[in-house]
């Protein structure tokens, strides 16, 4: 077992209303903040998740500078270094927008790269595709399913025997109308993952649209609020209908940056969320690392980030807080190439910060049951 990536598959059965919550980590900047987490996560004995997006990866839009093969060796050998067992790599978000041959084609390599790379879980999210014409559930989600399903069998032909960890997505995260953010109903949920299930494919867990946000949000003036969004009576009730049907899948809740730690700790839902997805937090905290240890590096990425994505009438701190996630690839080498105590200082940050959600998401000592099923196995 070691330094090997298990497989999500495993780790979602075993933890599955055990009443905790998987962290899983966009760490974007790996230099000192892989560490930590894994440090973080041996210490207490908590399961993680490691997880680079489509976005973040692509060939075409990839903005962390990272392939899925060069990011993996990272994960593997920080792994193996630090000593951490339970641990799965995870492929976030492969969106896929309209859904047409060319999009399927690219979408298909970039998974047989994950796959030929280490990546044992994996989320397929078409949850753009909607037909809004459909006059009941299963019409309007019938796209989606379709496009899930084609790739989820693509998956399981690539891994040929090895059991892999499946999310799947319904309802665009984020997404607004007239009336304010749109949120997954529970029948949508449902007829999405029975669709899935007539199609022979079994995930284990569903992102909905239940009023979180991606990323750093604020105000209508640009400034920083927290992430208290989250609509956690809806996230019960999707929970609940999903249980009812007795479908074994619980949901993956995205877009924690910003969500305060004690309203986690308090009202999340654990069992019924079982992976908590943590992104953008981990950048800023090499953001804010950098601007005390490497200012020169951080002036010259912020102010990149201003001249590039910056607008009349929206504050400089919103336009960094959004856009400097695009400064990472550019600056990639730089990044990599800070000095020795600034990746100490890097790893004690995400270390402290992942001691802090491994208690919030009751995760701490949880590792054991996983290692338990590992032997089952």
């Amino acid at each position: 077992m070691g330094h090997q990536s298990i497989s999500g598959k495993v780790m979602f059965d075993a933890l599955r209303d055990k009443d905790c919550i998987i962290l899983a980590a966009n760490t974007r900047i790996t230099r000192g903040i892989l560490t930590g987490l894994f440090r973080a996560a041996k210490d207490t004995d908590s399961p993680v998740i490691i997880e680079l997006a489509k976005s973040e990866c692509n060939q075409h839009i990839g903005y962390t500078g990272y392939r899925p093969s060069e990011f993996a060796k990272v994960v593997y050998k920080t792994a193996e270094e630090v000593g951490v067992d339970i641990w799965a790599l995870h492929a976030d978000h492969t969106t896929v927008k309209k859904g047409d041959a060319e999009e399927i084609k690219d979408t298909k390599e970039l998974l047989a790269e994950q796959v030929d790379s280490g990546f044992t879980s994996f989320a397929i999210d078409a949850s753009y595709l909607y037909n809004f014409n459909g006059k009941d559930e299963y019409e309007q989600l019938a796209p989606n399913i379709e496009v899930t399903a084609e790739l989820a069998h693509y998956i399981e032909e690539k891994m040929g025997k090895r059991s892999f960890g499946l999310e799947v997505e319904v309802g665009e995260i984020g997404k607004k109308d007239a009336s304010g953010m749109v949120l997954t109903t529970p029948e949508e949920a449902v007829v999405f993952i029975r669709g899935l299930k007539e199609r022979g494919v079994e995930p284990q867990v569903i992102a909905v649209a239940n009023g979180s946000v991606h990323g750093n949000i604020y105000d209508k003036d640009g400034n920083p609020i927290p992430q208290e969004t989250i609509d956690i009576g809806r996230t019960k009730a999707i929970a609940a209908a999903l249980r009812k049907e007795g479908f074994g899948v619980r949901i993956a809740q995205h877009g924690i940056t910003g969500t305060p730690l004690p309203l986690i700790a308090e009202k999340f839902p654990k069992g019924d969320i079982i992976k908590g997805n943590v992104g953008t937090l981990w950048q800023n905290i090499a953001w804010e690392v950098f601007s005390v240890f490497e200012p020169a590096l951080y002036k010259r990425i912020y102010d990149w980030t201003i001249e590039k994505y910056g607008k009349p009438g929206k504050k400089k701190e919103q336009v960094f807080g959004t856009d400097s996630k695009n400064a990472i690839k550019p600056f990639f080498k730089e990044i990599y190439a800070v000095g020795k105590n600034t990746a100490k200082v890097l790893e004690a940050c995400a270390y402290a910060e992942a001691l802090k959600f491994f208690r919030a998401f009751s995760a701490e000592g949880k590792s054991s049951i996983v290692r338990e099923a590992l032997k089952k196995k």
